[in-house]
């Protein structure tokens, strides 16, 4: 009943939502968008303004699902050769276009707003929400039209901020290394001094600060308060689906299935992955899924053949989503040796899976992981951190009755990190903001 009457509030708010890429069953940042606006569609109105690029599909989708009517799409199109700019990470063009882009969704959200006051004669319940793209640089312009219609903003959730370990950088050469300090200097002097990011942060009623790096770089450079939400989810059906393993099916075998999943670019560093395999008992071993350039997928393979491994790691290439979570239902350990990300969707999967992870403590991962679902090895240099993955899967070998342990504590922390509680957590902070600003009037 009190979900009900929760619901029945929140409903009456008007979300104008600035969310560059949405579009249902997909990752990364049209996931992120997608999955937020639906699930906070279960309890307002939502008013979003979008890329057309995916549009067919949100169209289609949005006669299937529950609460369908309560989002809105304005489309703002940009042309095929943006779009492949936007994908092409590291094209910092696309970041022109992209302000262009921001300065027309203003416009838009400036006639969604005349328009809700036109027909319900007042502004006291609509908020303005900046939610994807998610790194810092580019804040849009809502702050902008919060500030002309005095109306209350949310930015969030806010990635970014997390600095390259330049320890990590060996084997990469002095361009590397370079480029990831150049990277660090202009993400430190960006968060700090650009004009429009500084407004942005300051005008907020609200942050939301993706990972714990991203919180501690706003306090630090503004002394502002925000509050962490990953910007991924789990999906509670997929849980219920997975059979809970049991003493003879799974984690009890005489070899431990260890998968590791994501590209061959250097921040995933599946070179540590490997070589701590080679440092295992011989009964460990590891199933690939993913790829790189024909250049990164045979280093891979030569790593293996150099340190005798390579009848114990297994590539497999891209494979589907629905078989990344067949495979992450019967794998032993899901390894994860990524140093530099905000949250990765493949981790949020893996807990989905009931599957024990074992990660760096760093980034997104320091938030989602903990000592219910998997363990984490502190980021010190490349050849210690080899060393502390391969002491814990050798610890694992031996002590299958702790993956078990962690895997029978993945169904609930997925209700934790679910993208409802993530909705509900939302409609709180949306619900404190409206209450603080009647208050003050």
């Amino acid at each position: 009943m009190y979900f009900e009457i929760q619901r029945l509030y929140y409903i009456m708010l008007k979300i104008i939502v600035n969310a560059y890429t949405v579009c249902p069953d997909m990752g990364s940042e049209p996931g992120v968008g997608w999955n937020w606006c639906v699930n906070i569609a279960k309890y307002c109105e939502l008013h979003i303004i979008t890329e057309s690029e995916y549009k067919d599909k949100i169209v289609a989708r949005l006669k299937q699902i529950p609460y369908g009517e309560n989002m809105h799409f304005y489309w703002n199109e940009v042309t095929p050769k943006i779009r492949r700019m936007c994908w092409n990470q590291g094209d910092w063009r696309f970041y022109y276009y992209y302000r262009k882009w921001q300065l027309k969704t203003a416009d838009i959200a400036r006639g969604i707003v005349e328009n809700i006051r036109a027909a319900h004669g007042g502004t006291e319940d609509i908020i303005l929400h900046q939610l994807n793209m998610i790194g810092f640089r580019e804040p849009g312009y809502l702050w902008k039209v919060a500030k002309e219609y005095d109306i209350p903003f949310v930015w969030g959730p806010i990635g970014g901020l997390k600095l390259f370990p330049m320890s990590y950088s060996e084997g990469k050469g002095l361009k590397m290394k370079v480029f990831n300090k150049l990277k660090s200097n202009i993400t430190k002097y960006q968060i700090r001094s650009n004009s429009r990011v500084c407004k942005a942060l300051h005008t907020a009623d609200a942050l939301i600060a993706s990972i714990p790096e991203s919180h501690d770089a706003i306090k630090k450079y503004h002394n502002l308060e925000s509050i962490v939400i990953p910007e991924t989810g789990c999906f509670l059906n997929e849980t219920d689906c997975v059979d809970k393993p049991d003493v003879n099916n799974r984690f009890f075998k005489s070899e431990l299935n260890v998968l590791w999943v994501g590209k061959f670019d250097f921040r995933k560093r599946l070179d540590i992955a490997i070589r701590a395999i080679a440092k295992t008992e011989k009964n460990v071993n590891m199933t690939v899924l993913g790829s790189g350039n024909v250049k990164q997928v045979e280093k891979a393979k030569n790593l293996c053949r150099m340190l005798n491994v390579a009848d114990r790691v297994h590539f497999l290439g891209n494979r589907s989503n629905p078989e990344v979570k067949k495979m992450m239902s019967e794998a032993d350990v899901f390894l994860f040796t990524s140093v530099n990300e905000d949250t990765s969707t493949v981790v949020l999967e893996a807990i989905s899976s009931n599957l024990p992870v074992l990660c760096f403590d760093t980034c997104g991962m320091a938030a989602v992981i903990d000592e219910t679902v998997g363990f984490k090895v502190p980021l010190t240099q490349p050849q210690r951190s080899v060393s502390d993955f391969a002491d814990k899967l050798n610890f694992f070998n031996t002590h299958r009755d702790e993956l078990l342990r962690l895997s029978n504590g993945c169904p609930a922390r997925a209700v934790a990190l679910s993208w409802d509680n993530k909705a509900l957590q939302v409609l709180a902070i949306y619900n404190e903001i409206v209450k603080k600003r009647k208050i003050n009037r």
